[in-house]
């Protein structure tokens, strides 16, 4: 009895065990699989079992679609002002903003600058998720008028990847008041004749859909992406009624004619330089 007691209880140990370190495991909000970090980084940030496309910061996104060390950023310290003296629930506007560029790294929503992706050169603009939800404020739209100057300029494509919440409410009317001009510096790319590729991941709503998000002459998309104006729950609640299944979804837009192409995110520097090619800017 006491040889028996002694080998049940074999290896049994009171040390405490070493607790496994954080951030190594995450869960896909699609599949619920328990992802190894390290394998879904590898893979481009997409879930290597159900392909769910996870939001990527700018300056990830700019890694995988730039060649290597050929971004060339500007206007990368301009920074908005408070126009409103913006409050809300006990935290004001400026308080907000530096909170998120130490969150993100970035001092606004777009980054943008001259790049090549395999050997074409553009003018890339990217927007940054993690700052106010990528929303547009002044900046914002100054940046990406900016980046339609110089592609005029410089006689490149424009290429723009979208990530936004939609217009920034802590600018109010300044805020919408980007919409109709980055539409009108859009609007004078066109005439010059410039290829702008538009790159909508997930997700793309509000003003910036409204905006310059749609005015791509060729509008691409990353698998799943919710893209829209209204979210799918403000509008059902809005209309009482019942949408159909995907609504809103990269590919429901595809369905319904409103995006050319969905690409995934291991192929979308090359589609982006074959469209660039046979559109022969």
């Amino acid at each position: 009895m006491a040889e028996e007691k002694k080998s049940r209880w074999n290896g049994f140990s009171l040390r405490r065990r070493r607790e496994m370190p954080e951030g190594l495991w995450m869960r896909c909000p699609r599949c619920e699989h328990m992802l190894y970090k390290s394998a879904v980084e590898k893979n481009l940030n997409v879930c290597p079992e159900c392909d769910h496309h996870f939001r990527i910061d700018a300056a990830t996104r700019i890694k995988y679609l730039a060649d290597e060390d050929s971004f060339q950023e500007v206007l990368g310290d301009l920074t908005t002002t408070d126009p409103l003296g913006f409050k809300f629930r006990g935290t004001t506007y400026k308080q907000r903003l530096k909170a998120d560029q130490k969150k993100s790294g970035s001092k606004e929503a777009m980054r943008i600058g001259k790049a090549f992706i395999k050997g074409r050169g553009v003018i890339l603009s990217v927007m940054e998720p993690n700052f106010l939800m990528g929303s547009m404020g002044q900046v914002v739209g100054e940046k990406l008028c900016t980046a339609v100057d110089m592609a005029m300029e410089e006689k490149l494509p424009l290429v723009v990847v979208s990530c936004s919440g939609g217009a920034r409410m802590h600018e109010g009317v300044v805020s919408l008041g980007q919409m109709a001009k980055t539409s009108a510096a859009l609007a004078k790319f066109d005439d010059a004749g410039g290829l702008f590729i538009s790159v909508l991941t997930d997700p793309t709503t509000g003003g910036v859909t409204a905006s310059f998000a749609m005015l791509g002459d060729c509008i691409v998309a990353e698998p799943g992406a919710l893209i829209g104006f209204a979210g799918p729950r403000t509008i059902a609640e809005t209309i009482k009624v019942e949408l159909p299944e995907g609504f809103q979804t990269a590919e429901f837009m595809l369905e319904h004619g409103f995006v050319d192409e969905i690409i995934h995110r291991k192929d979308l520097r090359s589609e982006i330089a074959r469209i660039i090619d046979y559109c022969q800017k």
